[in-house]
């Protein structure tokens, strides 16, 4: 199991943001990630930064540590012009670069371009059509491109990517249409658990139960496209279950180990965020973060 961390973009660079994001390599993080949005519920009236341009700060700081988003969504992106920034970042990075990338949802920004919510359905063929387009923009040197959302007309991308024939896709889906995308072109997927055991006061059980769902569903969407389950890494983006993993090193074991035995491979906390839903003992955060894994022994 690999064990990685998402740093919001709340705090300015020349105020300890630098030193975040060295600190997780420090830490012997796999990957440090950040949230693709203009603004995320609590934080919506306090500093939030830009996704993309910390992310090249944080590569431009650090030499190990892998980076990415999770997630951007079509929310506020489009496939042509993500795809040259993506490129530039993963030359900047040296190829340290993951795509988390998801449907997104109404609230926060998603109608920040000033569009109508878009109802499920055409969010789900927006989604779609971002994902296959921008699969193309990474791979192919010239591309020209009409669909009924996006469009593209003689797109260059020269070098393209360094790691090839493209950056990894970390898809995060739940949904049939978004698991068949991920089972299509992920190298990996993202879950943060099942929201309606979350919201409705279920137990840490039920959550598990819930993502052995989920992934029974992923193996059968990678079967009707020809790939085995295990090409894909399962990447679950922890704070979202009725779980505590961050009360004590502990309750991190315990938790790892029962999500490892699941076939979760790689979790991603929460650096701690005071006064927020993402606060935490930096303490204890530290010693998971460097002791954790190794805890969980062998067999896990």
């Amino acid at each position: 199991m690999r064990l990685s961390t998402v740093i919001l973009p709340v705090r300015r660079w020349s105020e300890g943001g630098r030193e975040v994001w060295q600190r997780a390599e420090e830490l012997g993080f796999h990957a440090a990630y950040t949230y693709d949005h203009l603004s995320w519920r609590s934080f919506r009236d306090q500093a939030w930064f830009g996704a993309l341009p910390t992310l090249t700060a944080a590569a431009a700081a650090t030499t190990r540590l892998r980076l990415g988003t999770l997630v951007t969504s079509p929310n506020f992106r489009h496939p042509v012009t993500l795809a040259k920034e993506l490129i530039s970042l993963d030359d900047i990075s040296g190829g340290r670069i993951t795509l988390g990338i998801g449907a997104g949802g109404n609230g926060f920004d998603a109608t920040a371009l000033g569009q109508d919510p878009w109802e499920p359905r055409e969010r789900a063929d927006r989604f779609a059509e971002f994902v296959g387009l921008l699969d193309r923009m990474l791979t192919q040197d010239v591309v020209s491109y009409r669909g009924e959302h996006y469009s593209a007309h003689e797109v260059r991308n020269i070098p393209g990517c360094v790691q090839r024939p493209r950056l990894p896709f970390a898809v995060a889906a739940t949904g049939p249409r978004g698991l068949k995308l991920a089972a299509r072109y992920g190298q990996a997927w993202v879950t943060t658990g099942d929201p309606k055991v979350s919201n409705g006061g279920g137990t840490p059980d039920e959550s598990r139960e819930a993502i052995r769902g989920q992934l029974e569903r992923l193996g059968k969407a990678c079967a009707d496209q020809g790939r085995d389950l295990a090409e894909l890494r399962k990447i679950m983006l922890t704070g979202f279950t009725p779980d505590r993993p961050l009360d004590s090193v502990d309750a991190f074991v315990d938790f790892a180990g029962r999500h490892a035995e699941l076939g979760i491979d790689e979790l991603v906390l929460h650096w701690p965020i005071a006064d927020s839903v993402f606060e935490a003992d930096p303490a204890v955060f530290e010693r998971i973060a460097t002791e954790g894994l190794a805890q969980l022994g062998p067999a896990r």
